[in-house]
């Protein structure tokens, strides 16, 4: 028998079908704790009509207060029809990146239509998952929630997979109302206790009542905890 046929006949023999040729990604990491609280719903892409939004000078002023400059790389998250998007690829300009992203495929695909339409050359569209923002590592200067925080099921885990992808300076601000989570807000204390639960820390918080109630910015602090480590927030009766 040739060296040639020997070879054949032992590669033909490891693929006897007990064993996969292609290697499996990791094991997901985990368990995370779950969320002490309601989730509330997706109702809607759209929070309030993007006139009447601006006439509020919403998106302005959050973007003054989060310090959005020219150049920044910015990740908008539960993007929905585009209203911040627009905006901030106009404020971070041609030197700037605007990662806008959904969980829903279909509102994906309309602001895709959207930026393509309005011909936003640094603006990238991405499908996220619920419990994974699937962010780059190390990419963003700043995060935005807005009106998004309280229809996650998972924050926890939610958190824990976005702290990668803050720059050492990078900072994730929410905007949300001071309300029930069913009843479609984040209580401000709730909101800080459950950031810090993995890792984050309240840099500041301010009255927003032209976006319904507060605005909030965190900073990663120390080590990213293991899973299992993660202490979850209880609520108030």
């Amino acid at each position: 028998m040739s060296q040639v046929a020997a070879f054949l006949l032992l590669t033909l023999a490891a693929c006897d079908g007990t064993k996969p040729l292609i290697k499996h990604e990791p094991e997901r990491p985990g368990p995370f704790p779950a969320a002490d609280r309601p989730v509330a719903q997706i109702v809607s892409s759209r929070w309030s009509n993007e006139d009447a939004r601006d006439r509020l000078r919403e998106a302005e002023t959050v973007m003054d207060r989060a310090a959005i400059r020219p150049g920044m790389t910015v990740a908008d998250i539960g993007a929905g029809e585009g209203y911040y998007t627009v905006r901030l690829a106009t404020r971070v300009g041609k030197e700037g990146r605007v990662l806008a992203e959904d969980i829903v495929a279909g509102v994906r695909d309309q602001l895709a239509e959207r930026v393509s339409r309005e011909r936003l050359e640094n603006v990238s569209v991405r499908l996220g998952e619920a419990a994974d923002p699937k962010l780059p590592d190390a990419s963003f200067d700043r995060v935005l929630m807005v009106h998004m925080y309280h229809e996650i099921a998972q924050p926890y885990e939610f958190l824990w997979r976005m702290r990668p992808a803050l720059r050492p300076d990078g900072l994730v601000i929410v905007v949300d109302a001071d309300r029930r989570t069913q009843d479609h807000g984040t209580p401000p204390e709730l909101l800080q206790c459950e950031f810090a639960a993995v890792g984050y820390r309240q840099v500041w918080r301010q009255p927003m009542p032209s976006a319904g109630g507060y605005m909030a910015a965190f900073r990663v602090e120390g080590a990213r905890p293991e899973p299992e480590a993660i202490k979850p927030c209880r609520m108030q009766s």
